[in-house]
């Protein structure tokens, strides 16, 4: 059987690339038929990747398949995953977020997390000296799955290796990294096609914090005042992903990249108390800058508090 190679809900560049390149590494170098699947449409820098590499959109799928051997990366949460995970027959993960725990499998599997800011970075060291067989689609899609990533290297998560690979393959291809790296920040940033509810679920995670159920949603852009201008509506909109969804509260930080600061969006006294606690400011209105904060792995979901 054909190995479903896939990421989180809510796929972004590298939850998009990351299957792609992972599956052509099991099919053309391992000899194991493999595909690249997603848990939902990409988002739209994922979409300008797949687009300027002239890669497939891989098919979406809503379900692992019961015994269907699959390989899961760039999670290991099984609330981002399809309900019917661990009917699975999980072969591998490879991750670079911390341990969730609740998945099962069938028998022993290999396991890779590392604390590096791209799954794609842990692909290219998992592949040796096989990685020089990259093709350039397949090199592209690493690059921007590790642009995306790291933002262009200002995210805290970014580490000395995922530089390193960047900058080596931009280099292969002939790519300047601030330019390239710049289009895929104005794809991530055009949002002007999706609702507000799309928006709360493009780019989230579900976190629970002393019981209390969180969507945190995050998005990054250049142009952080295209949504902040929609913000009455989106904290409208918060409440109907908030009970579509099972959760108590949607969290929505507006990552500003270049200016490398959030703005979240504060609806409501839960809110207001999660913010002050959380990161020690002081909340007066509606909205909170939060300068410094970018990475929601690394600075938000590890600080929040209620």
């Amino acid at each position: 059987m054909t190995i479903k190679v896939f990421g989180h809900k809510a796929p972004d560049t590298d939850s998009t690339g990351s299957p792609i390149i992972w599956a052509w590494y099991l099919s053309e170098i391992k000899g194991t038929p493999a595909e690249a699947k997603l848990l939902g449409e990409p988002n739209t820098e994922a979409a300008f990747v797949l687009e300027r590499w002239k890669l497939a959109k891989p098919g979406i799928i809503s379900e692992a398949g019961a015994g269907a051997p699959v390989v899961i990366v760039d999670t290991n949460n099984p609330a981002e995953l399809p309900a019917d995970i661990n009917e699975a027959d999980i072969l591998q993960i490879i991750d670079h977020h911390k341990l969730a725990g609740g998945i099962e499998t069938r028998s022993p599997i290999d396991i890779t997390m590392r604390p590096l800011a791209c799954t794609a970075t842990i692909m290219y060291q998992l592949m040796g000296e096989d990685a020089a067989k990259m093709p350039e689609a397949i090199r592209g899609a690493m690059l921007s799955c590790i642009l995306s990533d790291t933002m262009e290297y200002r995210s805290p998560t970014t580490t000395d290796a995922d530089r390193a690979l960047a900058e080596k393959l931009a280099a292969e291809l002939g790519v300047n990294v601030a330019s390239y790296a710049a289009e895929m920040f104005a794809a991530k940033s055009d949002v002007s096609a999706f609702s507000d509810v799309e928006l709360l679920r493009m780019d989230s995670k579900e976190y629970a914090v002393d019981g209390v159920k969180f969507r945190v949603s995050v998005l990054e852009t250049t142009a952080p005042q295209i949504p902040l201008d929609r913000k009455d509506s989106l904290m409208a909109a918060m409440k109907t992903v908030a009970a579509e969804d099972g959760v108590d509260q949607v969290l929505l930080f507006v990552v500003d990249i270049l200016n490398e600061e959030a703005t979240l969006l504060v609806p409501n006294d839960l809110v207001k108390g999660v913010a002050e606690k959380s990161f020690g400011v002081t909340v007066s209105g509606d909205t909170v800058v939060l300068p410094g904060i970018l990475s929601r792995k690394k600075q938000i979901i590890p600080n929040l508090k209620v």
